[in-house]
């Protein structure tokens, strides 16, 4: 098996980052390769120094620390070397443990995730103890903040605005209100409403206004009183007495109307709710009025303003909001901040309000973590799943081989010591 090379690994490496941790690699490499020629070097020196007799006794401890040595660098480069791939490319049974091992890999670290950080419980706690909605309302409260705030929703509004068709909007408020307003009848709704307005006695005050106008007018009405009479009364009526019958007039008609404001129960006021009661019954119930309000209703929507009244609508609003993102000192700008601050000072000052929203977000997380934190985990163990085996390998070992370099390291300082303190009991006791 042909394995690529650090040159042709450092070439494919997918950023700076993953360039800088092969180097690294590379580096804790060499330095692991260094200690096990190291020892190799020292045992073969040992070993000529004895073939040739009158070595000293130090000899034999050295060589013995260094024969350990060269033995734990080469048990130790065979375990870290086992897991990413086959030593020497030599198939041996249990060694490319994370190639051939590489969708157990992925599932156990997806359940080991979704156990210990994603279960409902921990992810409570954690929410609990972050202080959620004090701490919101503490960045919130601070006006700095809230005009940042501002400053985004218009962002945001400007982008839905601009992203909406014209006409698609249009037609939206066309149907959504335009056409829902004039698709059932008024006559029965109206009646209902009218209904119910009388029976809680609300019709006595617009009778009372209409009959104060009243009044007001006849007060001043004897102008016109005095012209209908000169209009209207014979050529041979004398003029003293069309001024006599005018004024007569006026007069009967400011006692009536003032005899209409001041008795709540007086006839005509009566006669009045009658109508009333009368008129809403049978915008309910009678066909002739039903249709004769259909009738207003379409002469109503067949207007150019109502039938344009969704163009209209969207037009402004649209101008008032291209308008009002991009000025700092908008109304709508400073309405959106002013709201801000005002939601995080009673964060900040309202314990019972902060509770509330605490356990709204712990709720909410509670449920997302219960109902989907399955399907989230998952995320990890199908991404290492659609890993190539090697591609995969070349990752893991990339982020975490420079660290494993050290059990290299530490198995030829280990061994070594301990080949050292064999033979030094062995010389001891033998």
């Amino acid at each position: 098996m042909v394995h690529t090379s650090f040159a042709e690994s450092l070439a494919g490496a997918d950023s700076e980052a993953d360039r800088e941790r092969l180097r690294g690699l590379r580096r804790m490499k060499a330095v692991a390769l260094g200690f096990l020629l190291g020892a190799t070097v020292i045992f073969l020196v040992c070993t000529w120094l004895q073939s040739r007799g009158g070595a000293g006794p130090w000899v034999g401890y050295v060589r013995a620390a260094a024969e350990a040595g060269m033995i734990g660098a080469l048990a130790d480069w065979f375990a870290v070397t086992a897991l990413f791939k086959h030593p020497l490319g030599i198939p041996i049974p249990h060694t490319a443990i994370i190639k051939r091992k590489k969708d157990q890999l992925g599932e156990g670290l997806g359940n080991f995730v979704r156990e210990n950080f994603m279960s409902p419980e921990v992810v409570a706690t954690k929410l609990r103890d972050a202080e959620v909605a004090g701490r919101t309302g503490k960045w919130l409260a601070d006006k700095r903040n809230a005009d940042r705030v501002a400053a985004e929703v218009s962002t945001v509004l400007r982008v839905l605005v601009e992203m909406l068709r014209d006409e698609d909007v249009q037609q939206v408020l066309d149907r959504m209100i335009i056409k829902r307003i004039a698709e059932p009848q008024w006559g029965p709704p109206i009646g209902r409403v009218l209904s119910s307005l009388l029976e809680e006695g609300r019709q006595e005050a617009l009778l009372q206004l209409l009959a104060d106008r009243a009044f007001q007018w006849s007060l001043n009405s004897g102008e016109v009183i005095e012209r209908v009479i000169e209009r209207d009364s014979p050529t041979w009526s004398p003029r003293w007495v069309d001024h006599l019958v005018g004024d007569r007039i006026h007069r009967e008609l400011m006692d009536f109307t003032d005899k209409v404001r001041r008795d709540p129960n007086h006839e005509l006021r009566r006669s009045a709710t009658k109508f009333l009661f009368e008129f809403a019954s049978d915008l309910q119930s009678d066909d002739a009025t039903i249709q004769r309000a259909e009738n207003v209703k379409e002469q109503i929507m067949a207007r150019d303003e109502v039938a344009r009244a969704a163009e209209t609508a969207w037009a402004a609003a649209k101008r008032i909001v291209l308008e009002s993102v991009d000025d700092p000192s908008s109304t709508l700008r400073t309405r959106v901040s002013d709201t801000v601050v005002r939601i995080g000072e009673s964060l900040c000052d309202d314990p019972e309000l902060r509770d509330k929203v605490d356990n709204w977000i712990v709720r909410a997380a509670h449920h997302l973590v219960a109902q989907y934190g399955t399907e989230i985990t998952a995320i990890i163990t199908e991404t290492i799943e659609r890993w190539d085996a090697d591609e995969a390998s070349r990752r893991i070992e990339l982020h975490v081989g420079r660290d494993l370099q050290f059990i290299r390291i530490n198995g030829t300082v280990v061994g070594s010591l301990a080949g050292l303190v064999i033979y030094t009991v062995a010389q001891l006791l033998f």
